[in-house]
């Protein structure tokens, strides 16, 4: 061989080498662009599931919160009839005189019962007539001929009153409207 030919053999083999060695960066380049783009997948896919499980842990104390505030609901809602009683016992005792005491005796087992639902979170709904009809806040019982006309369209009067336990309304107002 001559130099010639050894020269251009070594300077072959020195462009195949170069050529190989820029195949293997790129080889190593694109290894390592794909393992990034794994570890970001994943980190991605970690941070999702962080965050969705937060959402649970969040959801689940509001529910839970909720579940004490109207877990008394039942029981509240049970004892609504019997505050009506009350109120129409104390009315009725109001006419008779002669029985002062009874009335006097009666009128304070009602402010306790009354009282002891109010710490538990009941609270009774106002509504006087003459206030304006919502069918979303009251249950109108029936509609009679106003006796005036400002009163059309508003409460003429309270059939049964309504009450809240918490921010939730267990039975709404029953009144009479005018048309």
């Amino acid at each position: 061989m001559s130099k010639k030919n050894k020269k251009e053999n070594v300077a072959e083999a020195q462009v195949d080498t170069q050529q190989e060695t820029a195949v293997q960066e790129e080889d190593v380049r694109s290894q390592e662009e794909k393992l990034q783009d794994d570890v970001q997948t994943e980190k991605d896919k970690f941070l999702r599931l962080f965050a969705e499980f937060e959402n649970y842990k969040k959801r689940t104390t509001r529910e839970r919160i909720e579940l004490f505030k109207t877990a008394s609901e039942d029981v509240m809602i049970s004892l609504l009839p019997v505050l009506d009683d009350f109120e129409r016992a104390l009315n009725h005792i109001e006419d008779d005189k002669e029985a002062e005491d009874l009335r006097k005796g009666v009128l304070l087992i009602y402010q306790k019962l009354i009282t002891s639902l109010e710490k538990k979170g009941l609270s009774q709904i106002e509504v006087k007539q003459g206030d304006v009809f919502n069918a979303d806040d009251h249950e109108a019982v029936t509609q009679i001929p106003a006796p005036t006309d400002d009163l059309k369209g508003k409460i003429i009067d309270v059939i049964e009153k309504g009450y809240a336990l918490g921010e939730k309304v267990i039975r709404f107002p029953k009144v009479v409207i005018g048309q």
